[in-house]
């Protein structure tokens, strides 16, 4: 620790830290125009500046690390005098069109020129001609443009995008774009200080003050990012974060408009449904729920014995229960803040862009700070992530449970070399590099590049759940985490994949007559509006999620819904509730639910930028079961065409479809090599069968895909299925 003064007051800060950082954790204020905690400071403002006792001049506050003993001011005549200087360089040739700019009201230009009495301008220089731009989501004005760097700054380094960077030119300077590598997530928005990056759909629409703030938690994916719903006139206007600090993918940011506005209650199809679940025998549900209405369903399961069925919920369960047999413990044991944190990753099973972008965005930001190395083990390389990833080793499909038996030889130690004897024996490490097409030296390699790296972890996606040999993948990745450096994230394939898996008792065999929960049934309460009986969208409802990051975090009601809610269902089942939050703290503690009450449940950020929102599970371990991970299996091949069930980046669900901003298509995404197969050309409308299920798409030709691999979405689709997500198909034209 570092012990020195700020304005008198003895502080502390940490190796690595900056004035700024140990000011702000102690509520100190220095006033900053470009600094962004979650990027590297640029000091293109200079408005940080302080004074350092026995030195001539300012100091940057931003990047600069304090010495033993010293003393610092953050406040005086002289500083005053420069902050007010530079603000009036800055307002040199602004337009002042503050009443119809959208970021009037919460802009950090207009609340300096305040705070630091602009009251006149004495700086001039000849305007410049620029002209607006319009790149999807987002409008960029150069004229309102300070060229702070903070939209490049994201971009680069939280992102890893590079879409956005600086034209030079000195006072003609512009902020320009590369289209084809802008992901549209509308990170540079939310981090502009002036009105120059805005969303093209919110231009014009409302003032900041008219807007009733909503924290909530975003709906689409395990993330759950924070993000607050911004409300008028009954309708969600537009989302923001807290982007110091935090993030939003396009998904989140700009897929708000999916509430599900029901008139009134329908008092017939209520009895009617009640009535079908009198009759029921097993009740068919996606993830797309909370927590409370988890803990409902499980509730009615003992009440009147039905069969609870959520397939992929059910795959990641027993993935699950695997895992904990090797590793000794209930849950895996890395989150999202542990990637940002490595120097070390390696991706198996997952498509890192489309799964959950905030797995991008935390190794994106590991890359950039931490200088980490990235080994991505998949079948299709994505080029919207060659500059995250250091090394893609491109694998045959089906060959996952051989590539974990591999990172188990090369990195599992003495320990678990002995415990696991039998099995490292049987191991045919020259059949696997042969039929994965990843060799014994690249495995050298990746061993090779974790020398001397102090934080790895291994990431594990929903290729992995659905593989035929998903439990004994899951034993190995057990055993990665107990007996190697590595830490273990997994992504869950859905929103509340983790809660549901805690909470429900899942089963495999559907008995009708059965009710679908926003999913399919003889009888079907949706969210989405077409079904026997409305239900509130997730932007519509109080509770809880449980996150990738093993949180328990909670969403709030953004809008009124109008019609019954599966609270209500249940009361006329004998289960008494006013409403699915009552029992926020019923959830199983058993499974690592604390027994919070909803309303103590917090959610704010300290000075420091340290987030305060609901609780962690709390993981425990368990003594391992005596080994058993089984010899590999033989490697399938999978010639011909093959389809990979994955959506595109910011496209989740039906309920993504459903929002106006994001207009991505549900189409069979493949490269010339699939055409050339399957014999189709772009643009031709296709058939295919997947598990009995017939798939009409059109075909589109992606030119930057490579290998007879084609992306099949599944956002359109009312759940996600347990299959292996890679499937061998004969595709014909329509």
């Amino acid at each position: 620790m570092i012990n020195f003064k700020i304005n008198g007051i003895p502080v502390e800060a940490q190796k690595g830290e900056t004035i700024l950082q140990v000011a702000r954790r102690n509520g100190m204020y220095i006033p900053t125009m470009c600094y962004l905690a979650k990027a590297t400071p640029n000091a293109s403002c200079r408005m940080c500046i302080v004074e350092a006792q026995g030195v001539d001049g300012f100091i940057l506050s931003c990047n600069t690390p304090p010495t033993e003993g010293a003393e610092f001011k953050t406040d005086s005549d002289a500083l005053y005098t420069e902050r007010q200087n530079i603000m009036k360089l800055y307002n040199v040739n602004h337009p002042l069109q503050c009443g119809v700019c959208d970021k009037s009201g919460e802009c950090d230009l207009q609340n300096k020129t305040l705070e630091f009495d602009v009251a006149e301008q004495t700086f001039a220089t000849k305007d410049q001609k620029r002209k607006a731009k319009k790149w999807g989501v987002l409008s960029y004005d150069p004229g309102l443009c300070i060229m702070c760097e903070k939209c490049t700054a994201v971009c680069n380094e939280v992102v890893g995008s590079e879409a956005l960077y600086i034209k030079p030119g000195g006072y003609k300077s512009v902020i320009d774009n590369h289209y084809s590598s802008c992901i549209q997530c509308g990170e540079c928005i939310s981090v502009c200080p002036v009105g120059a990056m805005a969303s093209t759909d919110f231009k014009y629409k409302a003032n900041a003050w008219e807007l009733q703030k909503v924290p909530s938690a975003c709906a689409h994916c395990s993330s759950a990012c924070n993000l607050e719903y911004e409300v008028k006139n009954g309708a969600v206007y537009r989302v923001t974060n807290e982007d110091d600090h935090d993030s939003l993918c396009g998904g989140g940011r700009f897929g708000y408009d999916f509430d599900n506005r029901v008139a009134s209650k329908d008092a017939k199809a209520f009895e009617n449904v009640v009535d079908s679940f009198k009759e029921a025998k097993s009740i068919r549900f996606s993830s797309m729920i909370t927590n409370e209405e988890a803990y409902l369903l499980q509730e009615l399961k003992k009440e009147h014995g039905y069969k609870l069925i959520n397939d992929e919920a059910k795959a990641f369960q027993e993935f699950l229960k695997a895992y904990t047999t090797s590793s000794g413990e209930t849950l895996y044991s890395g989150d999202l803040e542990r990637v940002q944190k490595s120097d070390y990753a390696v991706t198996l099973g997952c498509s890192i862009s489309n799964d959950n972008p905030m797995v991008r965005f935390a190794l994106a930001q590991a890359v950039n700070r931490n200088k980490a190395y990235v080994g991505m083990m998949h079948p299709i390389e994505e080029s919207s992530i060659q500059n995250i990833v250091t090394q893609h080793f491109k694998h045959e499909v089906g060959s996952e449970e051989g590539l974990i038996a591999m990172l188990c030889n090369y990195f599992v130690n003495d320990e678990g070399k002995t415990l696991y004897k039998s099995f490292f024996d049987s191991l045919d490490s020259g059949y696997i590099s042969g039929e994965s097409s990843i060799g014994e030296e690249e495995f050298e390699l990746l061993k090779t590049k974790m020398i001397r790296k102090k934080s790895p972890v291994i990431i594990l996606g929903a290729d992995l759940y659905s593989h035929p040999q998903a439990k004994n993948i899951a034993k190995m990745a057990g055993m990665l985490n107990r007996y190697s450096d590595f830490e273990v994230v997994m992504i869950p394939s859905d929103t509340n994949t983790l809660g549901v898996s805690l909470i429900c008792d899942l089963d495999d065999e559907e008995i009708s007559p059965s009710i679908g929960y926003n999913a399919e049934g003889d009888i079907t309460l949706s969210s989405l509006g077409n079904g026997t009986l409305d239900m509130p969208a997730l932007n519509q409802q109080e509770g809880t999620f449980t996150t990738v990051n093993k949180e328990v975090v909670p969403l709030n009601a953004a809008l009124a819904y109008n019609g019954y809610e599966l609270s209500d269902i249940a009361n006329e089942l004998g289960i008494k509730c006013e409403n699915a939050i009552d029992f926020t703290s019923e959830l199983p503690k058993t499974k690592g639910f604390n027994g919070s009450e909803f309303d103590s449940l917090q959610n704010y950020y300290t000075n420091s930028g340290e987030q305060v929102r609901g609780y962690k599970l709390k993981v425990k371990s368990k003594k391992p079961t005596k080994p058993s991970v089984d010899e590999i299996s033989e490697i399938k091949e999978y010639n011909g065409s093959v389809v990979y069930s994955c959506n595109t980046i910011s496209q989740f669900n039906l309920f993504t479809d459903k929002t106006s901003q994001i207009i991505d298509k549900a189409l069979l995404n493949g490269s010339q090599q699939f055409a050339d197969v399957a014999k189709i050309h772009s643009g031709d409308d296709v058939t295919f069968t997947i598990d009995g299920k017939t798939f009409t798409r059109k075909f589109h030709l992606n030119k930057k895909l490579k290998g007879t691999i084609a992306f099949n979405p599944d956002f359109d689709s009312v759940q996600k299925s347990a299959l292996y997500r890679y499937q061998q198909v004969k595709v014909e034209r329509v």
